[in-house]
C-alpha cells in the first residue's frame, strides 16, 4: 500500500469515528425519547447540544490552529475527541448526556475540520476531490457498518455500548495517527505565527469570497440537516419499522455510498465540482420530498427511498466540500476551515433546533409505544427552499491560486 493511501486511510478512520458518534444520536431517537420520557424538542436539544459545542470550539480553534504542526495538532484533538465519547458511555440521565455531548462536540467540531484540512494541504487540487471523496468514504463506512453495529450494542445491551465501543477503537486508531501520519509544517511561517485573531477574522469575513463560502455552508446545512435528526423517529412512528429495522436504512444507504464517494470525487474533478454539485442537490430533493411524506409502506419500498436520499445528499457533500476548501490559501486553510466547521455545526444545531420545533406527537398509530411525527412533511419544504438558495450561492465561490 502507498504512504499516500496509508496516510489517507488513517484519516478516514479517525473521521469514521468522528462521524459514527455524531451519527448513533440519531438512530437511538426513538429509544433515547422512550427512556428518557422526553420530546422531540428536547431530543433535538440532545442533537444540537453537541453541534453548538462544536461550533463554538471551531471558531475559537480558528485563532490558533494555523500556528502548530498538523499531526501535533490531530493527535491532542483526537484523545481529547475520544474521552468525551467515553463520559458519554456513563451518562445515567438525559442532562447528564446533554452535558457530554457537548464535551465530545467540543473536540469533535475541531477534528473534522482539521481532517479535511490535512487533506487539502498534502493532496494537489486536480486530485483533491478524489481523495476528500475517499476520506468521506468514512461517512459510508460509519452508516454501513458502525451505525447497525452500534444498534445491535444498543438492543442487545443498552444505548451506553456504542459509546464504549467507539472509545475503545479509537484509542486503536489515536495510536495509528501518531505512528503514521507526518509531521505537516510547510503551512506555517514566521508571518503566520504571529497573526493576531483580528488579522485572522480580517482575513476571512473581509473578503468575499471566503465570506460566500462560509454563507454557502451554513444554508446547505439549514437544508441538509432539518430532516435527517427525525429520519429514524418518523420510520419508527409513521413508517412502521421496527427498532431493530432502522439498521437497514443505514446499512443499505451507506452501502452504497461505500461505492459511489470516491467516484462521485473523480467526477468533480473530471467534470467540474460545480456541476456535479448542482446535478446531486436537485436530485437529491425528490427523495427528500418523498421520504417526508412518507405513509406506512413495505420496507423495501421505503429502503429504495432512503437509500436514494443518502447517495443523492452525500453526492453534493463531496463536491462542496471541495470548492469550499479551495477558496483559501493554504496558510489560513486551518484557520478557515475551523470557522467554517462552526458555521456547519452551529447552522446543523439551529436547523436540528428548527425541525424540533415545528414537528409535534399525536398519539400512537402504528406502534403502541411511539407516538406518531406531525409536520415532518413542512419540514421537507423548508429543507428544499434552503437546498435552492444553497444553489445559488455556490455560483459565487471562486477558486484561488495556491502558489
Amino acid at each position: 500500500m502507498s504512504k499516500e493511501r496509508t496516510f489517507l486511510l488513517v484519516l478516514a478512520a479517525a473521521l469514521f469515528t468522528h462521524i459514527l458518534d455524531f451519527m448513533i444520536m440519531m438512530p437511538l431517537g426513538s429509544q433515547l425519547m422512550r427512556i428518557f420520557n422526553i420530546s422531540p424538542a428536547q431530543f433535538s436539544f440532545l442533537v444540537s447540544s453537541y453541534t453548538f459545542s462544536a461550533g463554538a470550539s471551531g471558531f475559537l480553534a480558528a485563532f490558533f490552529i494555523d500556528r502548530y504542526d498538523r499531526k501535533t495538532s490531530l493527535i491532542f484533538i483526537y484523545f481529547g475527541f475520544i474521552g468525551g465519547t467515553l463520559t458519554c458511555a456513563f451518562a445515567t440521565t438525559y442532562e447528564l448526556l446533554l452535558i457530554t455531548r457537548s464535551v465530545a462536540g467540543a473536540f469533535g467540531g475541531v477534528l473534522g475540520a482539521l481532517v479535511l484540512s490535512i487533506v487539502s494541504d498534502a493532496i494537489p487540487l486536480d486530485r483533491r476531490a478524489a481523495a476528500i471523496g475517499f476520506v468521506m468514504a468514512s461517512f459510508s463506512i460509519a452508516s454501513v457498518a458502525g451505525v447497525p453495529l452500534g444498534l445491535y450494542l444498543a438492543s442487545v445491551f443498552s444505548w451506553h455500548a456504542p459509546f464504549l465501543f467507539l472509545g475503545g477503537i479509537g484509542i486503536l486508531i489515536g495510536l495509528l495517527i501518531t505512528l503514521f501520519i507526518p509531521s505537516m509544517r510547510t503551512h506555517m511561517t514566521d508571518r503566520d505565527q504571529k497573526q493576531s485573531p483580528l488579522k485572522i477574522l480580517k482575513t476571512i469575513f473581509g473578503r468575499k469570497n471566503p465570506l460566500m463560502a462560509l454563507l454557502f455552508t451554513a444554508i446547505l446545512m439549514l437544508g441538509h440537516f432539518t430532516i435527517i435528526p427525525f429520519i429514524a423517529p418518523y420510520m419508527v412512528g409513521n413508517v412502521g419499522f421496527s427498532e431493530g429495522e432502522l439498521a437497514y436504512i443505514y446499512l443499505i444507504g451507506g452501502g452504497i455510498t461505500i461505492f459511489t464517494s470516491p467516484r462521485v470525487g473523480k467526477l468533480a474533478d473530471k467534470y467540474g465540482r460545480e456541476k456535479v454539485f448542482t446535478i446531486s442537490a436537485l436530485l437529491v430533493l425528490i427523495p427528500v420530498l418523498i421520504v417526508t411524506h412518507l405513509r406506512p409502506v413495505p420496507l423495501w419500498q421505503a429502503l429504495i427511498v432512503t437509500g436514494a436520499f443518502f447517495v443523492l445528499a452525500n453526492g453534493r457533500i463531496i463536491p462542496s466540500t471541495t470548492m469550499v476548501t479551495s477558496v483559501i490559501k493554504p496558510e489560513n486553510r486551518g484557520s478557515f476551515m475551523s470557522i467554517r466547521s462552526s458555521v456547519q455545526q452551529i447552522a446543523s444545531g439551529l436547523a436540528a433546533l428548527m425541525a424540533g420545533a415545528i414537528i409535534t406527537e399525536s398519539e400512537p398509530s402504528i406502534n403502541p409505544e411511539v407516538t406518531t411525527l406531525v409536520n415532518y412533511d413542512i419540514v421537507g419544504y423548508v429543507t428544499v427552499a434552503f437546498s435552492l438558495i444553497a444553489l445559488l450561492i455556490a455560483r459565487k465561490l471562486k477558486v484561488v491560486s495556491e502558489v
